[in-house]
């Protein structure tokens, strides 16, 4: 029985990735996907859900090391989403952000600041700062805050509800705006005038 196409690719991306982790030196590392522009471009059925949970033709991805070595060669361009190697790159769908912010501790730099660190589901540990913002977008509908923090090259994580009330205990007044500090920047988590939930 020969493999479909997808089965292939799929199969085919977590070869590439395996293999792309491994530096000249031989020290495992993310890919430099951002330097690669394979010819070929197609879509594979992989969704990645709301919460986080990687789907592969409607079913959950239940290998947490396949997902965390997929999550390596995600790449957000232009026209969306794509798992990229040398010489594939397919489209998948995200609903929301890639990622999920598990975990937040709170430390300091070499300064003295405080430096607010993030642990995502799949591996990644992510310091706040003016590289890694943190933003809050409302939910027009429902008003509900979503949070999120940039992980690497335009891919972020939605901050765990967990999560974000940890930011919003932390979160200290500046002039009408509540905020948490990583890293000497401010990143305001509720309205100006509203107070973080």
């Amino acid at each position: 029985m020969t493999d479909t196409p997808q089965t292939a690719g799929l199969e085919g991306v977590a070869k590439a990735a395996q293999s792309a982790q491994v530096g000249a030196a031989g020290e495992r590392g993310l890919p430099p996907v951002h330097l690669w522009n394979p010819a070929h471009c197609g879509e594979i059925d992989i969704r990645i859900r709301k919460d986080g949970v990687w789907f592969h033709e409607g079913t959950p991805i239940g290998r947490e090391a396949l997902v965390r070595l997929f999550s390596t060669v995600l790449r957000l361009d232009p026209d969306g989403y794509h798992l990229v190697t040398p010489v594939e790159k397919m489209r998948i769908t995200v609903e929301d952000a890639p990622f999920i912010a598990t975990r937040v501790d709170r430390a300091k730099n070499s300064d003295g600041g405080d430096v607010l660190v993030f642990q995502t589901n799949v591996g990644d540990t992510v310091e706040a700062g003016p590289e890694n913002k943190i933003r809050v977008e409302i939910d027009p509908q429902t008003g509900e805050p979503r949070p999120y923090v940039h992980v690497r090259r335009g891919l972020e994580a939605l901050i765990a509800r967990p999560v974000f009330y940890e930011l919003a205990e932390m979160a200290r007044q500046r002039g009408d705006t509540w905020g948490v500090t990583s890293n000497g920047a401010f990143f305001p988590i509720a309205p100006p005038g509203a107070t973080p939930a």
